[in-house]
């Protein structure tokens, strides 16, 4: 309990839920696939100490899908929590196709309400705290999508709506046409974000700012490459992801390990937690997940709270992990002052 007390929480965008900084992402449970397997394959038993070591810490924000595992990421979660299921708030995303079926995918009424059934029946629950449509459908009408995601809110099947990998025109479309007609709207936005992706600023996030949606952050460590075992010179071990999923990595990248490796020797830490600790404290975050596949894994990122880097050191950060804009966004740069101030407003 003493944990918990000291777990910071924030208010997740135009609502009034309050989230801790670090949530826990259940991609790794199950393993039901080939591909599933690069991300993780926890049983019942390894979830179970994960779960139980987040709780002890002040992680009580628990982030699942219908598409991880085909389902099984859910219900081992459900078993990890057992009777703690009241001292937790959970996310779960629909929307991703599951079949080859027509309706099988995307955010038609007839799919949100089907999925969001089946997820309710695996979660073991009469409800979820924040539901997400997994990716845009630009297939459906937004009016369709917003106003089951609506019925399901009054339902009392779900607390808050949230939006995930949308690109920016899709939330703020999504978010005008609930306000226009009164319904629920998006409060959260979980987006990838970390030192060597950087591309959520130049649209989303100042999109979040503007019409009150919070960011969480999903991939702090860039799919592994920012754990601290990748490194310069020095062959990606193979029990790494970056190994796993055969991706060579970018000078650029490189360029950023090197930085933080140089950053965490000064404060003491270890680079994934820079990693994390610098996604933290952007604008807009709210909380960011973390991803495990084993529990040295998690409590080294636990430690990515609790202190805070420089001004300077954030600087060089910055600096080695700058993108060069596209079209338009690189327009924008006529008007720093002004982008800055709506970013943090």
């Amino acid at each position: 309990m003493e944990h918990r007390a000291l777990m910071e929480h924030r208010i997740l965008g135009n609502s009034g839920l309050k989230v801790p900084v670090l949530g826990f992402g259940t991609a790794t449970f199950g393993g039901a696939s080939e591909m599933f397997r690069v991300w993780g394959s926890s049983g019942l038993a390894e979830a179970q100490r994960l779960v139980s070591i987040c709780l002890d810490a002040g992680v009580t924000f628990f982030d699942t899908a219908d598409f991880y595992s085909h389902g099984l990421a859910e219900t081992l979660l459900a078993k990890a929590l057992g009777r703690r299921r009241d001292e937790v708030l959970l996310a779960t995303k629909i929307g991703t196709p599951l079949g080859s079926g027509p309706n099988d995918g995307g955010a038609s009424r007839w799919h949100i309400v089907r999925a969001v059934e089946n997820s309710l029946r695996r979660l073991e629950v009469d409800h979820v705290d924040l539901l997400y449509v997994h990716q845009f459908d630009a297939t459906t009408p937004v009016e369709e999508t917003v106003r089951a995601l609506d019925d399901l809110v009054r339902a009392g099947k779900v607390r808050y709506l949230g939006a995930s990998n949308f690109p920016g025109w899709g939330l703020a479309s999504s978010v005008a046409v609930a306000e226009r007609y009164g319904l629920e709207r998006y409060v959260a936005h979980q987006v990838s974000y970390s030192l060597a992706a950087r591309e959520f600023e130049w649209e989303l996030a100042p999109a979040g700012a503007a019409h009150g949606v919070g960011a969480i952050a999903w991939s702090p460590l860039a799919g592994g490459a920012l754990s601290g075992k990748v490194r310069r010179a020095a062959a990606v071990p193979e029990d790494s992801r970056v190994h796993r999923l055969g991706r060579p990595v970018e000078e650029r990248v490189l360029h950023v390990v090197d930085e933080l490796t140089a950053v965490a020797e000064e404060v003491d830490r270890t680079v994934a937690q820079v990693a994390v600790n610098w996604v933290l404290n952007r604008p807009n975050v709210a909380s960011v997940v973390l991803g495990a596949r084993t529990e040295d894994q998690l409590r080294d990122s636990l430690g990515a709270v609790g202190w805070t880097l420089t001004a300077d050191q954030i600087a060089r950060l910055d600096k080695a992990s700058e993108l060069d804009p596209p079209y338009p966004y690189a327009n924008q740069r006529a008007f720093p002052e002004l982008l800055r101030s709506h970013w943090n407003s």
